[in-house]
């Protein structure tokens, strides 16, 4: 992936995130806040923007798999 994509994808994540929050509340993003890296931070290397969508990524992912467990009922195996 070209660092330009990268950054694109970057921002994107970044909107999904504003998103999430706006529906579910704040995020654990800790370790993606202590690498300081933005979508806007253009002049970054492309691995620290690599970095920064991996635990973006993360952070967003596990904030909605622990909204998903409190809330889910089990269910029943069908078949069809």
């Amino acid at each position: 992936m070209k660092k330009q994509e990268l950054i694109h994808l970057h921002g994107l994540l970044a909107e999904v995130r504003t998103q999430c929050e706006m529906w579910e509340g704040e995020f654990d993003l800790t370790e993606y806040e202590s690498l300081g890296i933005k979508p806007t931070s253009i002049h970054k290397s492309k691995t620290d923007h690599k970095a920064a969508v991996f635990e973006l990524a993360k952070g967003i992912t596990s904030s909605m798999d622990e909204a998903t467990s409190e809330d889910a009922e089990p269910l029943a195996p069908n078949a069809d």
